[in-house]
């Protein structure tokens, strides 16, 4: 018996240490829970609530993956906010040209965008974008992740850690904690990330930006939504909560100093060009459009995800996303790990997935900042893209891009829907696809009723779970092999005599038994 195995005999073990309760390291927690992997949450903030994470300032729009993934694990129903929160800016179109999202700032909407194109995304899919908040999002995940059993340890900032090649041992305020495997969802400075010997590659920024509310002698005075200037961009989402970006390449952001109500009205002068006067700042925070990425998001038995893994300006709400991308992918390949029921290289395969999806936004956020610059190039780009944005291509093609209905992995197979989201197929019986992932298993799914299948499934059953039937549109496929993140892992068309699918499967099993 090694050292740290007779170490930690006589105290709490948990199979994985969380560094986070944000919404990725609560989702992840909730993962690796419901397949029965025990889970401690060490989180250093003692108050989980605050105004920055509620409306107005704590929107986020969620895309089309994670709104995916809460369906499948029946978290997409617990949310309200979006039912009653539609357009968030007060000066939101209505009908076809309701702004349902941007690049740069500049606008596509609802009545240009032909969602034929999206060939997958059949009747019965969920919404391709909602509205949420961070505070909603963690009350939500907090709570499922405590009915699954998960220990959430509030005020209790991550410090030291230490790992050994069968275990870690992590220091929070005073305390000892032991575990199998460490992961770093604390978010942009990152202590496991940084304590980790994680390389944190990318590029500087080019602007401070500005998140506050404030008392304003005239509202009036500032135009409504969102407003590009000669010096750089302000929004007013409501009168007095404001959103500011200033190109003095990150200055200010750097130089840690105190936001003081003075200083934000200088900033807002100068960037809307007016004599606006604040008589008071509620609440003020700073951010930049650096955008780094940690160049392996795994050492050891450490793992990073979200905000710990990759940074970027938050242009578009890309960041949660991506993060909670993240959690998905970890999640089954980490407790599979843990069960020693993963075959070799699947904990890997969290880096060569996630990673080129992480450099992807990345390059996207830099791409927006780059024409958000004031000066005549960027202008000059600001009106292709416009003009781009307003035709019905362009704005199918953006709108995809921010809502992800792109985004997949390459898993090879040869098949169109290998590496994408699994289609909500609808059963004859009203049966939705997304309504049997609640358990979290992986699942086969069999439009032929093939013999050969089920007795394949049936020696996974602690794995995947065996569906047959019919489907109102099937997408002219005979048989899927879905994973516990809803991804397609491989897939065969219309097989009438099933030797295909066999073959597929049969493929699937060696790799798995490696």
């Amino acid at each position: 018996m090694s050292n740290y195995m007779k170490s930690i005999q006589n105290k709490s073990h948990h199979d994985v240490i969380i560094s986070g309760a944000g919404p990725v390291g609560l989702l992840l927690a909730c993962e690796l829970a419901l397949a029965k992997c025990s889970v401690l949450i060490l989180e250093k903030a003692e108050d989980p609530h605050s105004p920055l994470k509620q409306v107005p300032f704590g929107i986020r729009g969620l895309s089309a993956p994670t709104i995916e993934a809460l369906y499948r694990r029946g978290l997409l129903q617990e949310l309200e906010l979006h039912k009653r929160l539609k357009n968030p800016h007060q000066n939101a179109g209505q009908g076809s040209r309701r702004q349902v999202g941007h690049f740069a700032g500049i606008p596509f909407h609802e009545g240009d965008i032909d969602t034929s194109q999206w060939t997958h995304r059949l009747p019965s899919s969920t919404a391709t974008s909602l509205l949420s908040e961070m505070q909603e999002l963690e009350t939500v995940l907090s709570r499922r992740a405590e009915t699954l059993g998960v220990e959430i340890k509030r005020g209790m900032a991550v410090s030291d850690f230490h790992q050994v090649s069968d275990g870690i041992t992590v220091q929070a305020a005073d305390e000892t904690f032991e575990g199998q495997w460490l992961v770093g969802c604390d978010g942009s400075r990152s202590v496991v990330r940084k304590a980790g010997g994680f390389e944190f590659a990318g590029t500087e920024p080019e602007f401070t930006g500005y998140t506050a509310k404030v008392d304003i002698a005239d509202p009036s005075m500032l135009k409504p939504g969102r407003n590009a200037t000669a010096t750089g961009m302000y929004l007013q989402s409501q009168p007095g909560y404001l959103a500011i970006q200033d190109f003095d390449g990150g200055a200010y952001h750097s130089a840690e100093k105190p936001i003081t109500r003075e200083h934000v009205q200088e900033v807002l002068r100068r960037i809307s060009n007016t004599d606006v006067i604040i008589n008071a700042l509620d609440i003020a925070t700073t951010w930049t459009d650096r955008a780094r990425q940690a160049t392996t998001y795994r050492n050891g038995r450490i793992l990073l995800a979200g905000d710990a893994a990759h940074i970027h300006a938050p242009l578009g709400g890309q960041g949660l996303n991506l993060g909670l991308g993240d959690a998905m992918n970890l999640g089954w390949k980490l407790a599979a790990t843990i069960k020693s029921s993963a075959p070799e290289g699947l904990l890997d395969s969290y880096q060569t997935e996630r990673h080129p999806i992480g450099a992807q936004v990345l390059d996207w956020s830099r791409a927006q900042v780059a024409i958000m610059r004031p000066d005549p190039y960027a202008r000059a780009l600001q009106a292709i893209v416009r003009d781009l944005m307003s035709t019905r291509d362009g704005a199918t093609y953006f709108a995809g891009r921010v809502w992800g209905i792109h985004t997949h992995y390459d898993l090879g197979g040869g098949h169109a829907l290998a590496g994408h989201s699994v289609p909500n197929f609808e059963f004859e019986d009203g049966t939705r696809i997304g309504a049997l992932m609640h358990d979290g298993r992986g699942m086969l799914l069999d439009f032929g009723g093939n013999a050969a299948l089920k007795s394949l499934a049936n020696g996974f059953d602690d794995q995947i779970k065996y569906v047959s039937g019919y489907a109102k549109q099937q997408c002219s496929l005979s048989a899927a092999l879905i994973r516990p993140d809803g991804i397609v892992a491989w897939a065969c068309d219309n097989d009438p005599d099933g030797s295909e699918v066999e073959k597929a499967a049969a493929r699937w099993w060696r790799a798995q038994s490696r």
